[in-house]
C-alpha cells in the first residue's frame, strides 16, 4: 500500500510526512485521553488496549482512500480490521492533512493552509483558480438521525458529501473545503465557506467555474467565468430525450435468461381457441 501507485506520494516523501504528523497525532490522542478520564495518567505509557493500526498504517489508509476512493470495508479487508477502525483512522488523519497544507510542486516551501493563502498566492502569482465540488460516496446516516435525506445525491442515486475543491491551472489542488451534506447546491456551499468574501478582497483573482456556480459568476461577472447558459428550446430538446428515453426503458420489458425463459413457458397453460360467433340470423 506503500507504492506509489496507491498512495501517491514516494516513499521518502512518505517518512517524512509521518515524522512531521506522528507527534500531532499522538498529541491530540493523549489530550482525548485526558478529557475521557478527567485527571492526570495513573497508568504507565502504553499500558491498556493497543490500536488497531499504527499511525503510518493510518496515514497510508488515509492516502489511498483519498487517491482511489477504495472503500472502508475493502481497505479493512486489506489490513485485517473492521470497517469502523478504518473510519475512525481516517477521521484521525485527515484533520492532520488539512492542518498541514497542500505544498506547490515549483515552490516546496510555500504550504497553503487556509483559504486565505490560496487566494493570496494567486493574486500575487496572477493564476487562474478552478473551482468545483466533488462527491465522495459515504455510509449512509442511521434511520430516523435529523437530517438523513439531506446526504442523498440525486444525480448519483447514493449517500455522498461534497467537498469544495480550489486548484490551479494545472489541476494541482490548492485548498478543499468543508464538507457538506450532497442536497446542499453548489452555490450554497461556496457561499458558506466564505469563498464569496474573498473575491471581495481580492479583486484581481480570477477564477473558472461549471454550471452549478453561474450564480458566482453573475456576482462577479470580471472574475469568475462559467460557460454559456443554454438557449431554452436546447433545453426542451434535452428535456424530451431525457423523457423519450426514460419512457423506453419503463415499457421495455426485461431480458431474462434462456432457462428462466423456458421455465416460464412451461408454467405457461395453453391458450384455448376462441370460439366461432355466428350471425344470427
Amino acid at each position: 500500500m506503500s507504492h506509489p501507485a496507491f498512495c501517491g506520494i514516494s516513499g521518502l516523501h512518505l517518512g517524512e510526512l509521518a515524522a512531521e504528523l506522528g507527534p500531532w497525532w499522538e498529541a491530540r490522542c493523549e489530550s482525548g485521553r485526558h478529557e475521557r478520564r478527567e485527571g492526570v495518567r495513573l497508568r504507565e505509557a502504553g499500558a491498556g488496549p493497543k490500536y488497531g493500526l499504527v499511525f503510518v498504517d493510518r496515514l497510508l489508509v488515509t492516502l489511498v482512500h483519498l487517491r482511489t476512493g477504495l472503500t472502508y470495508k475493502a481497505l479493512g479487508m486489506i489490513y485485517e480490521v473492521g470497517s469502523s477502525t478504518i473510519s475512525r483512522a481516517i477521521c484521525e488523519v485527515r484533520p492532520l492533512l488539512a492542518a498541514h497544507g497542500f505544498a506547490i510542486p515549483d515552490r516546496p516551501v510555500v504550504r497553503l493552509r487556509t483559504l486565505e493563502d490560496v487566494f493570496a498566492y494567486a493574486e500575487a502569482e496572477d493564476t487562474t483558480l478552478r473551482i468545483d465540488g466533488v462527491e465522495t460516496q459515504v455510509r449512509g446516516p442511521q434511520a430516523g438521525r435529523p437530517g438523513r435525506r439531506a446526504f442523498v445525491s440525486g444525480k448519483r442515486m447514493q449517500n455522498t458529501i461534497k467537498t469544495t475543491t480550489v486548484s490551479d491551472e494545472q489541476g494541482r489542488t490548492l485548498w478543499s473545503g468543508a464538507e457538506w451534506p450532497d442536497r446542499m447546491h453548489d452555490q450554497t456551499a461556496v457561499r458558506t465557506e466564505g469563498i464569496t468574501e474573498q473575491f471581495r478582497r481580492h479583486p484581481a483573482v480570477k477564477a473558472v467555474v461549471d454550471d452549478g456556480y453561474r450564480g458566482l459568476a453573475n456576482e462577479f461577472p470580471g472574475q469568475v467565468s462559467a460557460p454559456p447558459p443554454q438557449a431554452e428550446g436546447s433545453r426542451r430538446r434535452h428535456r424530451a430525450a431525457d423523457r423519450t428515453v426514460r419512457l423506453a426503458r419503463a415499457q421495455t420489458p426485461p431480458v431474462l435468461p434462456a432457462h428462466l425463459r423456458r421455465a416460464r413457458q412451461r408454467r405457461t397453460p395453453p391458450v384455448a381457441p376462441a370460439p366461432a360467433v355466428h350471425p344470427t340470423p
